[in-house]
């Protein structure tokens, strides 16, 4: 299985946090990475998105079909996020938007076995690929990890 963790761009400060906007270089970023990542998500691949205003803004900036899951959440956990989208055993990649710390938590769960405080920068997206079904397969790894002011470099 696959999974992509993005981070949604940067949003305009204040309160409630929820209804928190992206900013207008925000919205630019969430473009970019959205018509890059359109071009690049496998076939099938699932779209859960935090409930939250600048996570649907940022889903919004890919332009398909997704689902708002509760369990992306700004109190949600990697625990949460990894099981609502079946992680490691469906049989479609998911792409999942969200915060931090979950989602740099559910990262280093994933390639280091517990969660740790790692960091995804604002808008950027982190890919990972899980192991094989055999017993002996490989163990997860980052298959791409980038940030939306490279995306105009990438072909």
């Amino acid at each position: 299985m696959e999974l992509i963790l993005w981070r949604h761009a940067e949003a305009e400060p204040g309160a409630p946090d929820a209804e928190r906007a992206l900013t207008s270089k925000g919205v630019r970023h969430a473009a970019r990475m959205g018509a890059w990542l359109d071009r690049q998500l496998p076939e099938g691949c699932r779209i859960f998105v935090s409930p939250t205003v600048r996570c649907v803004q940022t889903a919004d900036g890919l332009g398909r079909r997704y689902t708002i899951h509760e369990a992306l959440g700004t109190e949600s956990t990697p625990e949460a996020m990894l099981a609502a989208c079946g992680w490691p055993n469906h049989r479609f990649p998911a792409l999942l938007v969200g915060h931090q710390p979950q989602l740099g938590q559910t990262a280093a769960m994933i390639l280091a076995g517990e969660s740790q405080p790692w960091k995804i920068r604002k808008g950027a997206v982190l890919w990972l690929r899980g192991a094989e079904a055999e017993p002996d397969g490989d163990p997860a790894f980052i298959k791409l990890a980038v940030g939306p002011e490279l995306i105009g470099k990438l072909r």
